[in-house]
């Protein structure tokens, strides 16, 4: 049982037991909190990073101690060759993703018209190629075995956009059509693809790029008043990687305390 927003979660009766599960950018925030929720549920879990070394490590120990199967994977999820090794060594260690959460994103908060391409090139790389790698080099084993759960961790801003998050909104914009899309292509196989939406989360990249004045009007404008909680958005992912979700398919779940209702 996890406790989120006051609110506690009971998670007892879902098994990912032996199931190896992939989470991209999964040392910090929501990929920290998704890793710690499906490790309790007996899955095996790899932790992508990219400079985050030290967090990951850390979290790995964490899981290990509590019993649980975790390693940590080093790769640019951006570049094809690196997926592709980064597949190569999880096979070696567990065998097949069965799992997958695409997570690892990047943002950016500045005018369209002082974006650079190199700007804009690494913001779709990430948020939008990144998963489309993973995916890829995932799918040919899920369609063998006639199963796989993929989720892809997109933003509310990619269906509502954002002044000033143009690029960001767009990138996860593609990320929702790419879930829809790739949902319809693989279901007949028996795989699932589904994203979740969050609002703002209280995590290290939402204080980095908020001051104190503007976190406040956030909450001012948020009915539930306080922001998505890490692990509000793990127990979703966590329900989504389920037996119980098998019928959830093509889907975005919004968690966003009703932020952008309208």
């Amino acid at each position: 049982m996890t406790k989120a927003g006051g609110v506690e979660v009971e998670q007892s009766n879902i098994s990912l037991e032996g199931k190896v599960c992939l989470i991209t950018g999964g040392a910090r925030g929501i990929g920290a909190a998704v890793a710690r929720a499906v490790a309790a549920q007996g899955a095996l879990v790899a932790i992508n990073f990219l400079h985050s070394q030290k967090e990951a490590m850390k979290l790995v120990e964490e899981l290990q101690q509590k019993g649980h199967k975790a390693l940590a994977l080093q790769a640019d999820i951006s570049r094809e060759e690196e997926v592709s090794r980064l597949f190569g060594e999880l096979r070696k260690a567990w065998g097949e993703v069965e799992l997958l959460v695409n997570n690892a994103g990047v943002a950016l908060r500045t005018l369209v018209q002082e974006t650079t391409v190199s700007e804009w090139d690494r913001v779709m790389n990430v948020n939008l190629k990144g998963a489309f790698l993973c995916c890829r080099e995932a799918l040919p084993h899920m369609i063998r075995k006639r199963y796989g759960r993929i989720v892809n961790i997109a933003s509310i801003q990619g269906i509502s956009g954002a002044s000033y998050e143009s690029v960001y909104a767009a990138s996860k914009g593609g990320l929702i059509a790419f879930t829809k899309s790739l949902a319809s292509e693989v279901g007949p196989s028996g795989i699932t693809v589904n994203a979740i939406a969050p609002g703002p989360v209280a995590t290290e990249m939402i204080f980095s790029q908020l001051d104190e004045e503007d976190i406040k009007i956030l909450l001012d404008e948020i009915p539930s008043g306080r922001m998505m909680q890490p692990e509000e958005i793990a127990d979703t992912c966590l329900f989504l990687l389920s037996s119980q979700a098998a019928c959830i398919n093509a889907q975005v779940l919004c968690l966003d305390g009703g932020w952008r209702q309208n």
